[in-house]
C-alpha cells in the first residue's frame, strides 16, 4: 500500500542519504520507477505536477501508482509536485495522495506563510505531511515558470517559515532550475548547510534534472533529503520510443515502442536512486 513520506524522509535525513522523487506522465514511467526501486530495495517517491494532472485526472494517475504499490514490497509515496493552489492540494487529500506540495513561493513571504499554514492545517489531521518551498527554482517546465532572477532561499527565513507553517519538509531554492539546462548549473552549497544548521525538518532539492552528480551528492552530504526528477525522465522514454522508430519506422504497436520508452526510465531511476545513497534501504 502507499505511504506518507514523512517516515521515508526522516529515516533519509537519519541516515545521511536521500530518497528519490520521479515525475510520472504514464503508465509506463510508473512502471518503470516502482521495478528500479523494487531491484534496488529502496523508497521510492512518485509525483505528478499540476499540468499533468490537468492531462488525466489525480484519479488516473493515483490509480496507476496504487497499483504499482500493491505489487512493490518496497516504500512508494503519491505526492503531488508544485501544488498550485489550495484547492488543488485539498483534492489530492481527498483523492487519495499520501503526500502534498503547496508551492507559494511566488508569493510575498507572509502570504507564503499563510497558504502552507492552510494546506497543513488540513493535512496533518489524515496524517499526510506537506512540503512547500520558499525561494524559487528557476526556469521553466510544462507551465512552471521559476522566472529568472532565481532568488536564493535566506537560511533565517527558511528557520521562520518553518516553524510558522508546521510543514513537514522544505523545497529550498540554491541555484537549480526546472526544464533543460543551458549551463552547468552552478549550486549554492554554503547557503544550504546554513539553511540546515537552523532549519531541523528534510530539506527538498528541485530541479535536478541535468545536475551533475557529484553535486547532488554533495547536497545530500549538506542535509538535502528529498531529489526531485523530472525532465531527465521525459527525455529517457522518448529516446526509448525514438530508438524503436528508428529502426522499425513502421511499428503500430504502442506497446513496443512504450516498453522501449519504459526500459529506459528505468535505467535513468535506477542511476539516480544509487547517486541519492537509498539502495539497500528496504
Amino acid at each position: 500500500m502507499l505511504m506518507t513520506s514523512k517516515e521515508i524522509l526522516r529515516k533519509a535525513q537519519a541516515g545521511g542519504y536521500a530518497v528519490g522523487a520521479f515525475n510520472v506522465e504514464n503508465m509506463e514511467m510508473v512502471q518503470a520507477v516502482a521495478e528500479a526501486a523494487e531491484e534496488l530495495r529502496s523508497p521510492v517517491i512518485m509525483q505528478t505536477t499540476p499540468s499533468t494532472v490537468t492531462y488525466a485526472g489525480l484519479d488516473y494517475y493515483l490509480a496507476n501508482v496504487e497499483t504499482a504499490a500493491k505489487r512493490a514490497s518496497v516504500p512508494v509515496v503519491m505526492h503531488l509536485d508544485h501544488g498550485s493552489s489550495f484547492e488543488l492540494a485539498m483534492q489530492a487529500l481527498r483523492a487519495g495522495y499520501t503526500s502534498i506540495m503547496i508551492d507559494g513561493s511566488h508569493e510575498a513571504f507572509e502570504d507564503n506563510i499563510a497558504l502552507s499554514r492552510a494546506v497543513t492545517d488540513a493535512c496533518h489531521p489524515s496524517g499526510v505531511p506537506v512540503e512547500a518551498e520558499l525561494g524559487k527554482v528557476g526556469g521553466k517546465e510544462d507551465d512552471l515558470d521559476g522566472g529568472d532572477d532565481n532568488p536564493y532561499t535566506d537560511p533565517q527565513e527558511a528557520k521562520e517559515f518553518a516553524e510558522r507553517t508546521g510543514i513537514d519538509s522544505l523545497a529550498v531554492g540554491i541555484g537549480t532550475a526546472h526544464g533543460v539546462y543551458k549551463g552547468e548549473p552552478k549550486l549554492q552549497f554554503d547557503i544550504l548547510s546554513q539553511i540546515r544548521d537552523v532549519v531541523e525538518i528534510p530539506l527538498v532539492l528541485h530541479g535536478t534534472s541535468g545536475v551533475p552528480d557529484e553535486a547532488v551528492k554533495e547536497c545530500i552530504k549538506r542535509g538535502i533529503c528529498k531529489v526531485n526528477y523530472a525532465t531527465d525522465l521525459r527525455i529517457a522514454f522518448t529516446n526509448g520510443v525514438n530508438r524503436v522508430f528508428a529502426e522499425n519506422p513502421d511499428t503500430i504497436d504502442p506497446k513496443k515502442y512504450s516498453a522501449a520508452g519504459r526500459e529506459e526510465v528505468k535505467k535513468y531511476v535506477m542511476d539516480k536512486i544509487k547517486v541519492c545513497g537509498s539502495a539497500g534501504k528496504v
